[in-house]
């Protein structure tokens, strides 16, 4: 980090906000800076899907002084700001240390080259459009596309666990024998699934789906691979947007950016 130069916040901000605008979050968002002075001096930004504790050490420790997060750190409102409480207790280290700490969350979500357009690339589907956009904006929800050709549905979940390098999906079983129109939304996409039924998808892949959705009429199947699986790509878009912009700037993904959920 010697030879990194030093942007403002601001700098870092608007690099990301150019690519997925803060106008485009969700109305219910908390999307944006959470702590610190947009104009304060940055020696280098740590990413991670979520702000925790050892994440905000490790920024420490590494000399960075900037965390950039997929998930807010503040969400809902906080009537207090206490040691006693997780979201409390880090404010107030973040504070002391002089962190900034900021989040792309629904923004990043809502412009097709995002969240789930990563998911596409990954998948290498062509022909990507959003599955649920807005009528006056060109930002919505969920992407949908094309395989360059038909695969059968069991090489297919193979395919899906290598790319997303995971060791387990959750699936829905009346799926037909092969599958050429994908549709994804990272995170929690359930609301969607009518939506990927109408478009004609073979397959929707997201997170969080509850047990009830599985029993399946249509021809679209379901494919739930958890929620850190289908947002943790994010990291690696939001480092190429400003590794592109500030390519001499220090921007690592935090090793202690760790899935919640362990599966045994």
């Amino acid at each position: 980090m010697k030879n990194s130069p030093v942007l403002k916040a601001s700098e870092i901000i608007t690099a990301l906000e150019e690519f997925a605008p803060l106008y485009a979050k969700e109305e219910w968002d908390n999307t944006g800076l959470s702590v610190g002075d947009p104009q304060m001096s940055v020696r280098g930004v740590v990413l991670s899907l979520d702000c925790t504790q050892d994440v905000i050490d490790e920024t420490i420790s590494s000399g960075a002084n900037m965390i950039v997060t997929h998930h807010p750190l503040i969400f809902s409102p906080l009537k207090l700001i206490s040691p006693g409480e997780a979201v409390g207790r880090m404010i107030l280290k973040a504070v002391k240390n002089d962190l900034v700490i900021y989040s792309a969350h629904t923004n990043m979500d809502r412009v097709t080259q995002g969240v789930s357009g990563m998911m596409a690339e990954k998948l290498n589907l062509t022909s990507v459009e959003l599955l649920s956009s807005d009528r006056e904006t060109s930002f919505g929800l969920g992407v949908i596309g094309n395989l360059p050709a038909p695969v059968e549905f069991a090489g297919f979940i193979k395919h899906v666990k290598e790319r997303f390098g995971i060791k387990v999906v959750k699936c829905s079983r009346n799926h037909g024998e092969r599958v050429s129109r994908v549709a994804l939304c990272g995170g929690s996409g359930s609301s969607l699934i009518n939506n990927a039924e109408q478009a004609g998808a073979d397959l929707f892949i997201t997170s969080d789906i509850s047990y009830h959705h599985f029993f399946r009429e249509g021809k679209t199947a379901i494919m739930d691979i958890g929620h850190f699986e289908s947002e943790n790509g994010v990291l690696d878009l939001m480092k190429s947007i400003l590794n592109k912009k500030f390519p001499n700037f220090t921007v690592s993904i935090a090793k202690n950016n760790i899935n919640p959920i362990q599966y045994y």
